[in-house]
């Protein structure tokens, strides 16, 4: 034993940092910077757009070469927003302690916990983290606080011989400790290792996005070999087959749709920020809004830290003795736990009385007391570990303590005694004075918010490592259905298939270990559910990273904020609906874009695919169908996309959007190109055709613009009326139409055109109805109407603005 306390020599260290066995972090697993970059930029659209604008640019039409600049901010919105999301993961970590002591050489010295290695003697004391997994050499009074691996409140006390945590705080007492488990092999850096892997959130919008981008990939190499072919052979000159094959390839590619998704996401973020809610990623924020299973932990998500002084019940005739005992004995605690904190809150005058002797609370004997001499000796603590007599009377006062505790309170004993002899000895002739109840405190709202998400068909689930018991009355007094089953997770099945029935089947959980949390969240997302898991500790971080979505109080640990995609600040619980609220404005609203910006694709495929069978040159030069779609689809997008839009998220955004854009490209399309073929077949010039079709297809598109965004407010129709004043006067104006290079067609050439326009619109508004383009909202789980945010929390509802 002395040899072992002594510590490793200088050349023991020496030769285990030689062999890797220390306590520093493992490299970084995320990708690097030039991946990142290359990752972005490097994309078979960026691609395709970056040959389109090389071949503008070797004919030297830089006019049309407008659609760069989306390529290239599009990207720098990609790069930057993984940047951040490495950083944040790269500084993922479970300790937070910076330096730690060691014995070396027989000596004591301050090192880096990064510093410590296998085998090193560590020294530990109260309010410390435990840097490295270890087993105790010796232990005077040791209790740690294992919470945040565990998820029990109650500390744990440890002798020597046993193993501690890194990752825990040593609440009171001292020891030394041999480390047994360094580096990438302790428990914390275990946890933290698996979390840290990059991952992006799961999104319908971005797969979804995804799957039309690859549709269009697939539909775009064929066309774009018919448009080449087509315009080498009509056009008068290269530069005009170059201009004529690159407006119809670049109007293929819905290149702003993804840049529109990132910029109405942003602006999510900043709205969230307002509400005291840290996005960690952007596409996260649709997450909320499709959850159908919200997982939240009992301890920082329910409940305020602390505890609260109830009620005290006194069994003796001194009342007055009562209230000055338990001041006294809050007193003399310089380090109080929760219960004693809170009975020092409730009694904070102190009778000033002189102790002899103290017994600070242990976890083992479960109580705490002191000596006053000649106001005589008190304890405080479980009544169960008091009363070792059961004598009637101490049985009358052990059937009042459940009575109390049933009612989810922790209930302690304060009693009189004989003289205490010894601290870890328990003093003779106990009489029971007083039962004290306490309680955890709910946090504000928390009842309204989840009547909030019942309304919204949201199961809760609330999933604990603390007594079941505890967690089902916490979870009772909340509001949270079918509370008072509590579940014991030490009698949970292993197997994925039974363990899903149990966790469908039930509401509230206690006792629960990481790897449970994180295997209940799996069973629901396979039984086809959109999981949320609320959480501030360490045994809630894998739970976190593998649900479908992350919420991370900001009081927890440094690891679980890290991991999680949202940080509630203020660890405000009642700022989730607002989240909800956030992703369904996002997801409705980019839904409703995506109608266009997929309708643009459709027309130009159809469009370039006319113009190749019929051989004649492109409809557009690349320039007037990029003010065409700017008019008609970015700048109103722009707008629509930060509406308010209470709608519901539903699945099948593929399938509606296609639902939508197919039947209305096809329609303007025909009509454009129709009119197009018409003015040619009048003898008009190719300018004068391209100008009928500019005129068409703006009309047209900005009908269709209209489809899925009634009913239409003020708001939309001053937009839609400014868009159309602006479209008249770049026609008007003589810079723009000779920049846009705009010929007026001949007079006999608009009655044609004013009639395919009606017919076009005739059709677009059948098809709007036959296809049913309009979301419904899903009913709620109880059949009422959903309850919206301010329906909870009221219209007139402060919060405090964190965008800064």
């Amino acid at each position: 034993m002395t040899t072992e306390l002594a510590g490793l020599t200088t050349q023991q260290v020496s030769d285990r940092v030689k062999a890797g066995h220390t306590n520093l972090a493992a490299p970084s697993s995320s990708r690097s910077t030039a991946a990142i970059v290359r990752a972005n930029i490097v994309t078979p659209f960026n691609i395709l757009l970056t040959v389109m604008f090389i071949a503008i640019a070797a004919v030297k039409a830089f006019k049309d070469s407008i659609f760069i600049w989306v390529v290239l901010i599009n990207a720098a919105v990609g790069i930057i927003q993984e940047l951040r999301a490495r950083k944040t993961l790269n500084a993922l970590t479970v300790l937070d302690a910076p330096h730690v002591r060691v014995r070396r050489d027989g000596t004591d010295h301050t090192i880096a916990s990064g510093a410590v290695v296998m085998d090193d003697i560590v020294l530990i004391e109260r309010g410390d983290q435990i840097p490295v997994d270890g087993v105790l050499v010796t232990s005077d009074g040791l209790e740690v606080d294992e919470s945040l691996l565990t998820g029990e409140a109650d500390t744990v006390g440890k002798s020597a011989g046993d193993s501690v945590l890194s990752g825990s705080f040593v609440v009171t007492g001292h020891a030394t400790m041999r480390a047994t488990a360094v580096g990438q092999q302790a428990y914390a850096r275990t946890i933290g290792d698996e979390a840290r892997q990059f991952t992006l959130a799961h999104s319908e919008l971005r797969r979804g996005t995804d799957k039309i981008l690859r549709l269009v990939s697939i539909a775009i190499v064929p066309t774009a070999a018919l448009l080449i072919w087509s315009q080498i052979r009509a056009s008068e000159s290269v530069a005009s087959a170059v201009a004529g094959t690159v407006a119809g390839v670049v109007a293929m590619v819905p290149e702003g749709l993804v840049l529109l998704t990132s910029i109405a996401l942003a602006a999510g973020v900043v709205r969230l920020g307002k509400q005291g809610v840290l996005t960690r990623e952007l596409a996260a924020i649709e997450g909320l809004a499709r959850v159908d299973v919200l997982c939240i932990d009992k301890t920082g998500t329910l409940t305020q830290p602390g505890m609260r002084l109830v009620k005290v019940t006194e069994l003796g005739t001194e009342p007055a003795r009562v209230a000055d005992a338990l001041a006294a004995l809050a007193a003399v605690d310089d380090r109080p736990n929760a219960s004693i904190a809170a009975i020092a809150a409730a009694y904070p005058n102190s009778p000033h009385w002189n102790p002899i002797l103290t017994a600070p609370f242990s976890s083992t004997r479960k109580w705490s007391g002191a000596d006053f001499e000649s106001e005589g000796t008190w304890l405080l603590g479980a009544v169960e570990f008091l009363l070792v007599d059961r004598s009637p009377s101490t049985l009358s006062v052990l059937r009042q303590a459940e009575q109390r505790s049933a009612a989810g309170n922790r209930v302690i004993l304060l009693v009189s005694a004989d003289q205490l002899m010894e601290p870890d000895q328990l003093p003779a002739n106990i009489h029971p004075v007083a039962l004290v109840e306490l309680s955890e405190e709910l946090k504000p709202d928390v009842a309204d918010t989840l009547r909030y998400f019942r309304s919204q068909g949201v199961a809760v689930k609330v999933i604990s490592g603390d007594n079941p018991a505890t967690v089902a009355a916490v979870a009772t007094k909340a509001g949270v259905v079918d509370a008072d089953r509590a579940v014991d997770a030490t009698t949970l099945p292993t197997d994925p298939k039974s363990l899903g029935a149990v966790v469908e089947s039930n509401t509230v959980f206690g006792r629960v270990t990481p790897q449970q949390k994180r295997a209940m969240v799996h069973s629901l997302q396979e039984a086809g559910h959109t999981v949320a898991m609320t959480g501030d500790g360490v045994n809630d971080l894998l739970a976190l990273k593998d649900a479908d979505v992350g919420v991370a109080m900001g009081s927890g640990s440094a690891a679980t904020r890290s991991v999680a995609q949202f940080v509630l600040v203020h660890d405000d619980f009642a700022a989730l609906p607002h989240v909800v609220a956030e992703g369904r404005r996002v997801i409705a609203n980019i839904e409703r874009l995506a109608n266009l910006f997929v309708t643009k694709t459709v027309y130009a495929f159809f469009l370039a695919l006319a113009t190749g069978i019929a051989r004649l040159p492109f409809p557009f030069l690349p320039r007037q169908l990029s003010v065409v779609g700017s008019l008609t689809i970015g700048i109103p997008a722009f707008f629509l996309a930060l509406e308010p839009n209470s709608q519901r998220a539903t699945p099948g955004y593929v399938t509606r959007v296609l639902r939508f854009a197919l039947p209305s490209g096809i329609i303007a399309a025909a009509v454009t190109f129709a009119a197009y073929a018409d003015a040619r077949a009048d003898h008009a010039t190719l300018a004068e055709s391209r100008t009928t079709a500019t005129v068409v297809l703006f009309i047209v598109a900005m009908w269709i613009l209209t489809l899925p965004i009634r009913p239409l407010t003020t708001r939309r129709r001053v937009l839609i009326a400014t868009i159309v004043i602006v479209f008249v006067l770049i026609v008007l104006a003589p810079w723009s139409r000779s920049y846009l290079a705009l010929a007026s067609p001949p007079l006999f050439t608009w009655a044609t055109t004013a009639a395919l326009i009606a017919i076009a619109c005739a059709l677009l508004e059948v098809g709007a109805r036959v296809v049913g383009h309009r979301r419904r909202l899903l009913p709620t789980t109880d059949g009422s109407r959903p309850l919206s945010v301010e329906d909870v929390h009221g219209t007139g509802t402060q919060h405090r603005d964190c965008s800064q």
